[in-house]
């Protein structure tokens, strides 16, 4: 039986794929999206204030099954799967799933997970207190107390953010030096609401319905205590969602696709959108609009003529 091979194919269902989606069967492309159930990590926001057009917030969940209700309202087809292997043969991509499918064209929309801690309560409480985007949920800690853990400049950066909306920020970096820049670290000491836990880490995080704090560990020492906060915001590293095309696209040291500005990646016929790509900026509305462009990128390759 001869193979039915799509013009394009879109893996992930996340902002950045659906986004994708919504212009690609807009430009009239027959295009099958590919996802496991849930919407990536924006569909677990429990509350997103700074996407555009929503001034009295909204769930990443409905903003997500909006966004899907739109792009099957301009006739996407989709398919949840776990998507497991791409292969290229010639001018054709194969995917391996549940099902095998074919496609001329392929977005790579599958996001990135942050590293967890892996302790007690850090899951229990994500959404609830635990988060790992202070640019996201900072703003619903205004005038509070928040822990940022981690050493790089991404730890850094977010807990000089939260120093300037919340009431007290303790920063706990499992070292006795900072990994990130110099002029960060010189800005974290000139702060006076940011206070510093070096050689520690957490141990625990604590809360029933939400974050209520967390248990504090010395390294050192090895003496434990709790510290009262009301949000937790963890940077210890992101990994993208890349092994599917590890073998296919090129990487940059942290495993993120590299893409140019308009969504292309090493291999001909292969975009990437969102979270799994290198980017400055990981959020809905940036997600969006590597989405849109990726799908503009993906036309054109279809219909060079055009």
């Amino acid at each position: 039986m001869e193979k039915a091979v799509y013009p394009l194919m879109i893996i992930g269902g996340g902002p950045a794929g659906l986004s994708a989606s919504i212009y690609s069967c807009r430009y009239g492309i027959k295009t099958l999206l590919l996802a496991p159930l849930g919407g990536g990590l924006a569909s677990s926001a429990d509350k997103i204030e700074n996407y555009p057009g929503f001034p009295e917030e909204i769930s990443g969940m409905e903003l997500v099954n909006k966004m899907k209700e739109q792009a099957e309202k301009f006739g996407l087809e989709m398919a949840y799967a776990q998507v497991q292997k791409v292969e290229r043969e010639g001018g054709i991509f194969s995917v391996f799933a549940e099902d095998n499918y074919y496609s001329r064209a392929l977005i790579i929309a599958t996001g990135a997970e942050p590293n967890r801690l892996g302790v007690p309560g850090e899951d229990a409480l994500r959404g609830r207190g635990v988060s790992y985007c202070a640019t996201c949920d900072g703003p619903f800690f205004k005038g509070k107390s928040v822990i940022v853990v981690g050493g790089g400049d991404s730890a850094l950066q977010e807990a000089l953010y939260l120093a300037q909306i919340t009431r007290q920020v303790t920063l706990v970096h499992r070292r006795e030096q900072f990994r990130g820049a110099a002029y960060l670290v010189d800005k974290i000491m000139a702060a006076p609401n940011i206070s510093l836990r070096l050689s520690s880490v957490i141990a625990e995080i604590k809360g029933r319905e939400r974050v209520e704090g967390a248990i504090i560990k010395n390294l050192k020492t090895g003496k434990e205590e709790f510290l009262p906060a009301d949000g937790i915001f963890i940077y210890v590293g992101i990994k993208p969602n890349s092994d599917l095309v590890k073998e296919l696209v090129r990487l940059d040291q942290n495993g993120a696709i590299i893409t140019d500005e308009m969504m292309r990646t090493s291999q001909e016929g292969i975009f990437a959108c969102g979270d799994v790509r290198a980017t400055p900026l990981r959020q809905i509305v940036t997600a969006c609009a590597d989405g849109a462009i990726a799908a503009t990128s993906a036309y054109h390759y279809l219909n060079p003529e055009k």
